[in-house]
């Protein structure tokens, strides 16, 4: 049984303001508040306060499970390899314009710029083992899969292949940050294996960035590709992302 140390006569007041919070963290994090008002007018009060305290629990235990993985101190004379096809090439704009180096720019580390424009993943898979051996690199930014996507290959084996990626890093001790790439439809939707295997793998996801850039045709070279303003978005973006995963100090 529910059990509480207030006294009683100030019970409805208490469980009035534990409501009142609850109902404002939802509103903050976009919980339907219909939902939270639906309890009010068909449960019972002794419900209600067990269903408000545990929505309440809930709403403290969301934030900590969404925070973004972390990810060792990049040393100052640390590499990152940024590994991919045509998006991490730069195809659409010139050489200094990628994002790798503009990235470079932006947090004072080398930034090595492996991208092979029209390579599929299967590939991928094949060349990253002796790039990472050479290199040496302390962080990997997977950005793959796009040409999969065009070609409508099996999602399944793309992300087998972005796994065995994955995996050839770790294996050497480099950490990685995984890029989403949309899908070449009208939603430009990342396909949720890129979600998935962030997940499985604890890695920081950029999800959202090239959605947006390949939204706006402000920002692309042609349709599949960013131009010069495009990849200094995803850059920045990236950026970003290195300091919430700790990888570069804020």
């Amino acid at each position: 049984m529910f059990s509480t140390n207030v006294p009683s006569h100030l019970l409805p007041l208490t469980h009035f303001i534990l409501f009142i919070r609850v109902r404002t963290r939802a509103v903050s994090q976009n919980i339907p508040i219909v939902a939270i008002n639906f309890l009010t007018h068909t449960i019972s009060r002794r419900t209600l306060i067990f269903t408000t305290c545990c929505l309440a629990v809930a709403l403290l235990i969301l934030p900590a499970c969404s925070k973004t993985p972390q990810l060792p101190p990049l040393a100052a004379e640390g590499i990152i390899l940024a590994f991919g096809d045509s998006l991490t090439a730069g195809t659409g704009a010139g050489e200094t314009e990628s994002y790798p180096a503009v990235l470079a720019q932006q947090i004072g580390r080398r930034v090595i710029n492996a991208g092979a424009p029209g390579e599929v993943s299967a590939s991928g898979a094949l060349r990253l083992p002796e790039l990472l051996d050479r290199e040496r690199p302390a962080l990997l930014i997977l950005c793959h899969g796009g040409n999969d996507l065009l070609g409508r290959q099996d999602q399944r084996q793309l992300a087998d292949n972005l796994r065995s990626m994955i995996r050839a890093a770790r294996e050497r001790g480099v950490s990685v940050l995984l890029v989403a790439v949309p899908a070449p439809d009208l939603s430009l939707k990342p396909p949720r294996l890129y979600r998935d295997l962030a997940g499985e793998f604890a890695l920081p996801l950029e999800g959202t960035s090239l959605t947006r850039i390949m939204g706006k045709s402000s920002l692309k070279s042609d349709h599949v590709h960013p131009n010069a303003a495009g990849y200094r978005m995803l850059a920045e973006a990236l950026a970003e992302l290195l300091k919430k995963s700790g990888v570069i100090p804020h």
